[in-house]
C-alpha cells in the first residue's frame, strides 16, 4: 500500500466505501488478527484480570466488523460498546447484533468521543485503529499524524477509569509507537508483549497500558502545601 493510500485509512469515507462494496451480508474480514490469534493475549491480560462476573465496561475502538465483541459476549461479557466512524458498518453490525443484548454499536470518531463520559470505561481495546492513523516517516511523523494520534490517545485516556486498562494490538515497532502513546496529557504504565511469529508470520505486539494519574505541577503542589499549613 502506497503512502497516499495509507493516508486514506484515517478517513471515514474510505471505510464507508469499503464496507458498502462488500454489502451488508458479507464481512470485510479481520484485516489484522482474529480472536483466535489473540486469545492467549486475552488469557493473560483480560479474562483473569477483569472476569465477566465483574461486568466491566469494554470499549472497542474502531471496531469495524470484527468478531471479537461476539467472542467476548460468548464468554459472558455483556457490557460492551463498539464505536466506529463508518456509518455503513455501524448500521450493518447494529442490525446483525439486534438480538445480542450487551453489545451496543455507536457511530463516533475515536478522536472525539463526546458520547462517552469521562472515567466510565474499564477496558479499551484497539486492534489496528491507531495504526490506521499513521503514515509517512516513522522517525519524523507528519504533523497530521501527531495531531490525529494525540487527539485519539487523549480521548482514550479521558474515558478510562482510574484503574482501567488500554489493550492495543499493533504490527508496528514499539520504539516508533511509544512516543505516540506517550503524548502530552497522558501518563501510562506500559507493558509490551511480542505476539505471533510461531507460524512463520511476522511478529506483532500487544501493548498493555495502565492509566496513571498525571503528576501534580510543582507550583500547584506548593500552593496546596501552603494552604494546608496556613
Amino acid at each position: 500500500m502506497s503512502d497516499g493510500e495509507t493516508e486514506r485509512l484515517a478517513y471515514a469515507e474510505y471505510w464507508n466505501d469499503r464496507y458498502a462494496e462488500v454489502g451488508s451480508d458479507n464481512r470485510v474480514h479481520e484485516w489484522f488478527r482474529s480472536f483466535n490469534d489473540l486469545e492467549l493475549f486475552f488469557d493473560r491480560h483480560l479474562f483473569p484480570v477483569r472476569g465477566p462476573e465483574t461486568a466491566p465496561k469494554i470499549l472497542h475502538l474502531g471496531s469495524g466488523d470484527s468478531t471479537i465483541p461476539q467472542e467476548f459476549w460468548r464468554r459472558g461479557y455483556k457490557n460492551q460498546l463498539c464505536v466506529d466512524f463508518s456509518s455503513v458498518v455501524v448500521e450493518t453490525m447494529s442490525e446483525r447484533d439486534t438480538d445480542t443484548k450487551g453489545i451496543d454499536w455507536k457511530q463516533a470518531d475515536v478522536r472525539q468521543m463526546d458520547l462517552i463520559p469521562s472515567d466510565s470505561v474499564d477496558i479499551a481495546f484497539d486492534k489496528g485503529t491507531l495504526d490506521a492513523m499513521i503514515h509517512g516517516s516513522p522517525w519524523d511523523p507528519p504533523d497530521e499524524v501527531l495531531n490525529n494520534t494525540g487527539r485519539y490517545i487523549r480521548e482514550v485516556y479521558r474515558v478510562l477509569k482510574s484503574d482501567a486498562t488500554f489493550l492495543y494490538i499493533t504490527y508496528r515497532q514499539p520504539h516508533f509507537i511509544k512516543p505516540l502513546l506517550e503524548c502530552e496529557g497522558v501518563v501510562w504504565d506500559i507493558q509490551v508483549d511480542i505476539l505471533g511469529g510461531a507460524d512463520g508470520s511476522f511478529d506483532y505486539h500487544g501493548f498493555v497500558l495502565k492509566k496513571l494519574s498525571p503528576p501534580v505541577p510543582a507550583s500547584t503542589e506548593r500552593e496546596t502545601q501552603k494552604a494546608d499549613s496556613g
